[in-house]
């Protein structure tokens, strides 16, 4: 068990290095204003309502032919909640093929309009769905579900109810071999303990800058720190706020920081639900087998400094399993493109899913 001492790493990782996240970081997006909802558009798909998920009529946004939005409602997760749909460009002139499914995970602070900063996500080789995670939600049934949002069970919402009435209403190929889940940041940790938790669905998982080893008390304060609502802790790294235009909308209303995992102190095992769910856990990490992973991080600023020691400890430890994995440790992102500059931004995550997304493109044909 570990001490006090651990306690007081995360206090000063909280109250202290989290606030200084603002500083240095790169500028994120461009302004992703939605276009107004045109529900007649010629060629997106109808959809039937199914799997605890009603649709909100009047709510569909249409970008174009293959990229829209619908919004839904669930009794798993308080309020209307978005699900940004790509769709390769031969969907529609190709009606008796089926594709694979690529689904995305935005960061803390973000939403679904995020996916349209990294432009290979919309990729001609597969269907991209990117759901609502919340600004806060960290792709997790909370352990507290009577905060101030209300019924919170992200991971259930996504797993259970957005995946099949994907593969209901969409032409997919409704396999693992032919399903991914990637996400970054926060959505970096999703993806992996998604993966973890239901291999079953997930034959490919990629982690960009994620917050993927829970024994550390930093990864604990950056949840902490978006629970309380630190706004000025991850403001300039947050996924929602415009490029250049100095606002951030913050994490929503603040919650218990017991809210989301429970203590996050390793007293007495009050900490328990950190460690089941910590992604970086060897027992986690053996659900793996057959999964292919690919994590992604830099080595700048005062988020990736710790995403990066995080990636090498689940490298090592799947090492240790003999699990295979790829590891693209890009340090100041001098290496992958003149946008990065080895920060938590999109200057780096866009050309790093450049990368990632023809790479997995031939994984699923190779398992076609």
């Amino acid at each position: 068990m570990r001490t006090p001492q651990f306690g007081t790493r995360l206090r000063g990782a909280l109250w202290n290095r989290a606030t200084a996240v603002a500083t240095g970081t790169a500028a994120l997006l461009a302004t992703l204003a939605a276009p107004p909802s045109h529900a007649d558009t010629p060629g997106i798909p109808t959809f039937t309502d199914g799997y605890g998920l009603t649709q909100v009529a009047g709510a569909t946004e249409v970008h174009s032919d293959t990229d829209f939005s619908l919004t839904v409602t669930t009794g798993k997760v308080s309020g209307r909640h978005k699900i940004r749909v790509f769709l390769p460009a031969d969907y529609r002139a190709t009606p008796g093929k089926r594709w694979p499914v690529a689904y995305f995970l935005h960061g803390g602070g973000g939403g679904v309009d995020d996916a349209a900063a990294a432009p290979s996500l919309h990729s001609d080789s597969m269907i991209t769905v990117v759901p609502d995670g919340g600004l806060k939600g960290w792709y997790a049934d909370w352990v507290m579900q009577n905060t101030a949002l209300g019924a919170a069970n992200w991971e259930t919402f996504h797993l259970t109810q957005v995946v099949p009435f994907i593969d209901a209403n969409l032409r997919t190929i409704a396999d693992k071999d032919h399903r991914a889940v990637v996400g970054l940041s926060m959505g970096g940790y999703g993806a992996l303990h998604y993966a973890e938790a239901r291999p079953d669905l997930f034959g490919h998982v990629a982690s960009l800058s994620g917050g993927i080893d829970f024994g550390m008390a930093e990864i604990r304060a950056a949840v902490l720190a978006t629970e309380l609502n630190l706004t000025g802790a991850w403001c300039a790294v947050s996924t929602s706020t415009p490029a250049g235009t100095g606002r951030c909308t913050g994490y929503g209303p603040y919650v218990d920081s017991d809210a989301i995992f429970g203590s996050p102190y390793p007293i007495f095992g009050a900490d328990r639900v950190w460690k089941a769910v910590d992604p970086a856990a060897p027992a986690n990490l053996a659900r793996l087998t057959g999964v292919d992973v690919t994590l992604y991080t830099g080595n700048r600023g005062p988020i990736d400094h710790f995403t990066e020691i995080a990636t090498n400890t689940v490298k090592t430890r799947m090492d240790r399993l003999g699990l295979p994995s790829r590891v693209v440790d890009y340090g100041d992102g001098s290496t992958l493109a003149a946008s990065c500059d080895g920060g938590h931004n999109y200057g780096c995550w866009a050309p790093a899913l450049a990368d990632y997304v023809p790479r997995l493109a031939s994984a699923f044909a190779a398992r076609s």
